[in-house]
């Protein structure tokens, strides 16, 4: 693979990823109602999210999605479904809120793990993710170079790139949610993101199959 080739990848990925979509809308939601902590405990569940979406894909699995229009539907309901469901908890939660019946190190442990498989479950069951790596990331890959190098490659510099892009994204919303603290702007910008979550699912329920190229 070529600098140019590599530099070129980076530039798209790094393009793509800064256009919010529902994984981002996660992780500002936990941001913004419960502190930029949170959001950045999401960072391993995306991360490790769209490592299996572009696996799954390379795999051949993208293939499978983009021809079945059957299979790429139910998996796009479940996932707006669970984030209908993300979106429902965050509304109800009180900002700052310990889960009953646990110690407050336990019921924050216990939220973080939650953050981390809520984000890597939203990331690698997205199917328009696992259907556009199937179209794009074969672009930047040198048909006459050694194949298994090259997506060694791509995938590190694609979740290096996702990785900062959601961390950025919970810095920003964390310290949006420390500069306005009054409870009940907290208890508002809580609702913001949980309405934002369910928008986002009922979006994702109702757009239609990326186009194949």
């Amino acid at each position: 693979m070529t600098l140019e080739l590599w530099l070129a990848f980076a530039a798209a990925s790094a393009i793509m990823l800064s256009i919010p979509g529902p994984t981002v809308m996660l992780v500002v939601s936990y941001a913004l109602g419960r502190g930029a902590r949170s959001g950045l405990a999401t960072v391993p569940g995306v991360t490790l999210g769209d490592f299996m979406a572009m696996s799954i894909s390379l795999a051949g699995a993208g293939a499978v999605l983009a021809t079945s229009a059957t299979l790429f539907t139910l998996l796009k309901l479940a996932g707006a479904v669970y984030l209908i469901w993300l979106g429902i908890k965050l509304w109800r939660a009180a900002p700052g809120m310990a889960l009953p019946q646990m110690g407050a190190a336990e019921a924050d442990r216990s939220e973080l793990r939650a953050m981390f498989f809520n984000s890597f479950v939203v990331t690698a069951l997205n199917p328009k993710s696992i259907v556009f790596f199937v179209a794009f990331v074969p672009q930047f890959i040198d048909p006459a170079a050694p194949l298994l190098p090259q997506i060694v490659i791509l995938e590190a510099t694609f979740l290096t790139l996702a990785a900062v892009n959601i961390a950025l994204w919970a810095l920003l919303a964390g310290e949006m949610r420390r500069r306005l603290g009054r409870p009940s702007v907290l208890r508002l910008l809580g609702r913001a993101g949980g309405g934002a979550l369910m928008a986002a699912g009922l979006f994702t329920a109702l757009a239609g199959r990326p186009a194949s190229s």
